[in-house]
């Protein structure tokens, strides 16, 4: 078993081994170099995500800093990372790729761009993305700056989700289209500031966002048929919630 850590500050990825007690090893350690266009938020690397292929052959790194979505091929046995046969996506620059994740079937790939305020719809196979569609999560004429932030597909793969910041913090529900193209259905408001972070439940019938700035998760009911949210009314008072994961508990 191996663990991924992104470092944003340092451009760092650590690939860290872990013992059958859970028992975390020694790091190995790769650092990404490069700029983009962008002064203010890519003079230097900085690596935000890390997320490896179905197949579990490839490791694809988000980097915000170079505006590339780094390929790695994955040894399970030893964890070492090398550069794929297509070592890297180039986004369009100032993008700033932020994080990705992958539909069920494992052939669809879909990346949150921060800085433009896009996504990326991708074919993939093989450790290589070929991009297929680009399409904003602003509502039309909003000229604010997006600070895209998360982006996750309802669980049956019928919807697409990515979430705004800024002035803007709401997410943008997009439906998924037979050939895997994005069509923009609405945009919810997150009800708080700054939503780093949002989880939809196994189940599919909740999503959860973490507005970071105003320092609570907040709970959407959503319709399985229409991909649209309602908010609950329930809220989780937590200080600055960044990240949430779901854990099986033993019946």
């Amino acid at each position: 078993h191996w663990l991924f850590a992104s470092n944003y500050s340092s451009g760092t990825l650590s690939v860290l081994p872990i013992d059958s007690n859970g028992h975390v090893g020694l790091a190995k350690s790769i650092r990404h170099s490069g700029s983009g266009p962008d002064t203010s938020r890519q003079k230097g690397p900085h690596v935000h995500g890390s997320l490896i292929s179905p197949d579990n052959r490839f490791l694809l790194v988000t980097d915000l800093g170079i505006d590339k979505v780094m390929i790695y091929a994955f040894d399970k046995k030893s964890g070492n990372l090398e550069p794929a046969v297509h070592p890297y996506y180039k986004a369009n620059p100032g993008a700033g790729p932020r994080q990705i994740c992958f539909d069920p079937s494992g052939r669809r790939a879909y990346l949150i761009e921060e800085l433009s305020g896009t996504v990326v719809f991708f074919k993939y196979n093989n450790g290589r993305l070929k991009p297929r569609q680009r399409i904003s999560t602003m509502v039309e004429a909003d000229r604010r700056f997006p600070g895209s932030a998360d982006i996750h597909l309802s669980p049956d793969g019928q919807f697409l989700y990515a979430s705004n910041r800024g002035e803007v913090n709401n997410i943008a529900i997009y439906r998924v289209l037979p050939n895997g193209k994005l069509q923009l259905k609405a945009h919810q408001s997150t009800l708080g500031k700054s939503p780093r972070y949002f989880s939809i439940d196994p189940s599919g019938n909740f999503l959860l966002c973490g507005n970071q700035n105003s320092d609570e998760v907040v709970i959407f009911k959503r319709d399985l048929q229409t991909g649209l949210l309602t908010d609950t009314g329930n809220r989780i008072a937590l200080g600055k919630p960044v990240c949430m994961k779901w854990a099986t508990i033993p019946q």
